[in-house]
């Protein structure tokens, strides 16, 4: 059951949040933006977070821990949360975030009881704020990949990696149940579409290969 209508070329609302990271979808693009796992676009510290190999069988089963940055200890991220009301931090850990234009910046990816918030790690400057209500759906492979995208149709997606993408879904799922009775829907699917602006729509596609899985990101 869709909350809201298809119609993906709807303006984002930014007269209440902070300036948002997909200033660059304005800036020219090329064609096609690829991202392979192999590439030479992907630098040392990021590289873990593409699936460049696949996952150990172990770390599906590791201790869950919710809070990777000990949000406590952030006064800044701590005094947004107040200010907005939120009771309870289900996850946070740091991602890579994708742009407009296809550069990827790390990003505080944090998840509380109401809403889905990216900051900036170095300054915990607030980004965006998702409020889960908005949420349709969240998309992901059927590989040992670490991508996810959060499907927003009021505003534009948002498209990250993480190595904790299962327990990221599991957050977002269960704090939506909870919230609203809402079945959140999970899309598992080796190529999906995203808009990475309000008018902007990319295709993310998926390749088992040997020792892993190869990415690419193509503007349709």
């Amino acid at each position: 059951m869709n909350r809201y209508n298809s119609n993906r070329r709807v303006q984002v609302d930014d007269s209440q949040l902070p300036q948002n990271d997909d200033d660059e979808a304005a800036e020219e693009e090329n064609d096609k933006t690829r991202l392979s796992t192999s590439g030479s676009n992907v630098s040392d510290d990021q590289e873990p977070f593409m699936g460049v190999k696949v996952r150990r069988k172990a770390s599906r089963h590791r201790d869950v821990k919710g809070d990777y940055i000990d949000v406590p200890s952030h006064p800044n991220i701590m005094k947004v949360l107040q200010k907005q009301g939120d009771k309870q931090v289900l996850f946070a850990d740091k991602v890579l975030k994708f742009t407009g234009s296809g550069k990827m910046k790390r990003r505080v990816l944090l998840i509380t009881d109401f809403a889905v918030y990216v900051f900036d790690p170095e300054t915990d400057a607030l980004k965006r704020r998702i409020i889960l209500a908005a949420v349709e759906r969240l998309c992901l492979s059927e590989l040992s990949d670490n991508f996810l995208a959060i499907i927003i149709p009021t505003e534009y997606d948002l498209l990250i990696a993480s190595t904790l993408k299962t327990e990221i879904v599991n957050a977002i799922v269960e704090a939506t149940k909870s919230a609203s009775n809402f079945e959140l829907d999970v899309a598992f699917a080796n190529s999906f579409e995203y808009n990475a602006a309000s008018d902007l729509v990319k295709e993310v596609q998926f390749e088992e290969v040997e020792g892993g899985v190869r990415t690419r990101i193509v503007r349709k």
